[in-house]
């Protein structure tokens, strides 16, 4: 009998100080689509008011929660710990990728670490989080693209931009520009592929749309066709000036 091929288990490690809990089940939808999560964990002082959103959170999610009270003020003993438990995990060989939820750069080199191993990360902060951490990861999702109101506009069927289009179509050129053609027309998967490459951060719905083909339709400087197999894309080409204009000159 064969068995049923199991999705990557990963673990989701949570820094409450540095991550909402208004994210939680946009979070664990989001990580449900890069596998299973099959340890999940949240670290910091749970004593404190501005955990208590978190503490309500945990049964429904079967989150473990490893509580480090703040002995001291300015030092945060719950990264010490998120640190510690993460490489005995790493080490301990049975996981596929590690979800690391906070906006602190504290964890890029955690993350770089991680990797060297040859083990996904995935990122999870907000919009703020300092490049370093963001590029350190395979990718890397921001949080206000998971926010109930993130899907707010339009009557629920487009999410709420956070960058402006033009952003977005200055990266997706440079990629199509980059890539090997047939008269100009690559796949649009592969446009993805590279686009995750390169830009570990960049998602379709940081510009307010829920897919890459629906970004690329918007964008003027493109065009996308239906192959019957694969959409495809490429950049349109210049209009051919009008020959009675070819030799003008300014009088």
């Amino acid at each position: 009998m064969v068995r049923e091929a199991r999705p990557p288990r990963l673990a989701v490690l949570i820094d409450a100080d540095n991550a909402s809990a208004r994210i939680v089940d946009g979070l664990f939808e989001e990580i449900a689509k890069l596998g299973e999560a099959s340890v999940r964990r949240i670290y910091g002082d749970f004593s404190s008011p501005r955990s208590k959103a978190w503490a309500e959170v945990f049964s429904k999610f079967a989150i473990i929660p490893q509580h480090q009270p703040a002995y001291t003020t300015g030092k945060n003993a719950s990264d010490i710990t998120l640190v510690i438990d993460a490489m005995d995990l790493l080490h301990s060989g049975r996981l596929d990728g590690f979800c690391l939820v906070s906006s602190d750069s504290d964890f890029t080199r955690l993350a770089a670490r991680i990797r060297e191993e040859g083990v996904d990360v995935y990122g999870f902060g907000e919009q703020k989080t300092p490049e370093s951490f963001r590029q350190a990861c395979r990718r890397f999702i921001y949080t206000e693209n998971l926010v109930p109101h993130a899907a707010a506009t339009d009557g629920g069927s487009k999410p709420k931009a956070l960058e402006p289009l033009s952003h977005a179509g200055g990266i997706v050129s440079r990629i199509i520009e980059e890539m090997e053609s047939d008269g100009g027309w690559v796949s649009l998967g592969q446009v993805g592929t590279q686009l995750a490459n390169l830009a570990s951060d960049f998602d379709p719905r940081t510009y307010g749309f829920r897919k890459l083909s629906d970004l690329v339709r918007k964008l003027e400087d493109l065009e996308l066709k239906d192959d019957g197999v694969h959409l495809r894309v490429r950049i349109k080409p210049a209009k051919p000036v009008p020959a009675g204009r070819r030799g003008a000159k300014k009088g």
